[in-house]
C-alpha cells in the first residue's frame, strides 16, 4: 500500500513538471514572437492589403484638408506680437470683445453704447466661421453699399454697429479706438486676397419657406431653447462685472434698434442656424430651418428701440426682400416683406428686373 501511494505521488509530482515544461515553452515561443514582429514587422500574411491602409488614410487625410483649407481659420492671436502695431491691434481686439467696459453704459473710455459687446453678433472677437466674423472686411471695403446709396469705408461699416446694434453713437473715426479696431479688422484679414470674401465670412443663407414665419411657433422654440439664456423677456443675462452681458438681450431697450441687420429675419435665421443655441456650429446645427425662422419671428415682433431710417435704401428698388419697412418697389405689404412668404416678391423682384433689362 505504501509504495503505491509513493508511485502516486511521483506520478503527480512528473505531471506538475511536464506542465510546467510546456508553459516555459509556450512563453518563450510568445516572447520570441513578440522580439521577432518588433524587430521584423508582422509576417506578410498577417498584414492588411497595402492598398487598403493606403486608401483609408488617403480619404481621412483628404477630408480634414478639405475642410480646414474650405472655410477661413483666423490668424492666431500670440502672433499679433510680432507685428509693429501689436499694442494698437490688441487693444481693438479687447474693444470688440469688451465693448461694454470701455464704451458701455458704465463704460471707462465714454458711455455711447447699450451695453453690449461687439462680439455678442460678432462671435469669438470676430473670428468664428459663419459667426458673423470680420474675414472678409478690410478685402472688401471700401465698397458701394444700396443701403446708404454710398461707398462706405471700414469706419462708416464700424459706425453702423455702434448706431444700430449697440444702439448708441457713432466713434470719433480718429479717435484711438475707432483706430484700434481697424487695426485689429485689418490684422484678421491680413491673408485675405483684395476683393475676396473667404467661405466662412458673414452668416449661414438658409432657403426662404414656402410659409411666412410663425411668431406663436416661433414662442414655443424660444421658451424651449433660448430662454434658459436670455431670459424670460429677452432681458439677457449680466456677467457679474455689471459691466457687459454674458448673454445678450434680445429686445427691450438694452437690444439692437431696428435699423441693425439682425432685425431682418434673414439675417437673425441664419445666424441662429450656426451658431445657437449655445454649442451650434455651421456643421453640427441644433434647430431646423423652419424653427430658425419661426423663433427669428418672435424675437423680432418684439419692442425694441427705433432708428430714424428715413436715409436708409435711397433708391426702394435695392431694399432686401424681408426689409421690414416700405416704401417699396413692389406692392407687397410690410407684414409680407418682413415675415414672408418672400418667394412670391423674389419672383417679382427677378420678373422686373427681367423687363427693365429688355427695355434697356
Amino acid at each position: 500500500m505504501e509504495d503505491k501511494n509513493k508511485k502516486n505521488n511521483e506520478d503527480r509530482y512528473l505531471e506538475v513538471v511536464i506542465k510546467l515544461l510546456y508553459l516555459i515553452i509556450a512563453l518563450m515561443i510568445f516572447v520570441g514572437l513578440f522580439v521577432y514582429i518588433n524587430v521584423a514587422g508582422l509576417p506578410d500574411m498577417l498584414k492588411p492589403s497595402e492598398e487598403l491602409v493606403y486608401e483609408d488614410a488617403k480619404d481621412t487625410v483628404s477630408k480634414k484638408v478639405d475642410i480646414k483649407n474650405e472655410l477661413w481659420q483666423a490668424p492666431d492671436t500670440l502672433e499679433i506680437v510680432k507685428e509693429l502695431n501689436a499694442e494698437q491691434i490688441l487693444y481693438g481686439r479687447s474693444l470688440i470683445k469688451n465693448t461694454s467696459l470701455y464704451l458701455g453704459p458704465n463704460g471707462t473710455i465714454a458711455h455711447i453704447s447699450n451695453g453690449m459687446n461687439c462680439q455678442n453678433c460678432h462671435l469669438d472677437a470676430g473670428t468664428k466661421a459663419f459667426g458673423n466674423n470680420y474675414s472678409g472686411v478690410a478685402s472688401t471695403y471700401p465698397k458701394f453699399r444700396e443701403r446708404s446709396g454710398a461707398m462706405e469705408n471700414i469706419y462708416k461699416r464700424v459706425n453702423d454697429c455702434f448706431e444700430r446694434s449697440l444702439n448708441g453713437k457713432a466713434l470719433d473715426t480718429l479717435g484711438k479706438e475707432m483706430q484700434a479696431i481697424k487695426a485689429y479688422i485689418v490684422w484678421l484679414g491680413k491673408g485675405v486676397k483684395e476683393g475676396e470674401k473667404p467661405k466662412g465670412a458673414g452668416l449661414v443663407e438658409l432657403k426662404y419657406m414656402h410659409r411666412a414665419a410663425d411668431n406663436e411657433k416661433g414662442q414655443l422654440v424660444y421658451v424651449s431653447k433660448c430662454l434658459s439664456c436670455h431670459g424670460t423677456n429677452g432681458e439677457g443675462k449680466m456677467n457679474g462685472d455689471n459691466f457687459s452681458y454674458q448673454y445678450p438681450p434680445l429686445w427691450g431697450e438694452h437690444s439692437y434698434n431696428d435699423g441693425a441687420g439682425l432685425y431682418r429675419l434673414s439675417r437673425f435665421a441664419g445666424y441662429v442656424k450656426a451658431n445657437m443655441p449655445l454649442g451650434a456650429k455651421h456643421d453640427n446645427p441644433q434647430l431646423t430651418d423652419e424653427e430658425c425662422w419661426d423663433v427669428a419671428a418672435f424675437v423680432n415682433s418684439q419692442v425694441r428701440p427705433k432708428k430714424d431710417l428715413s436715409n436708409d435704401w435711397p433708391k426702394i428698388a435695392g431694399k432686401p426682400v424681408d426689409h421690414p419697412f416700405g416704401p417699396y418697389a413692389d406692392s407687397f405689404s410690410e407684414e409680407q416683406h418682413k415675415y414672408g412668404p418672400f418667394e412670391e416678391i423674389v419672383d417679382f423682384k427677378k420678373k422686373n428686373s427681367k423687363s427693365k433689362s429688355k427695355l434697356n
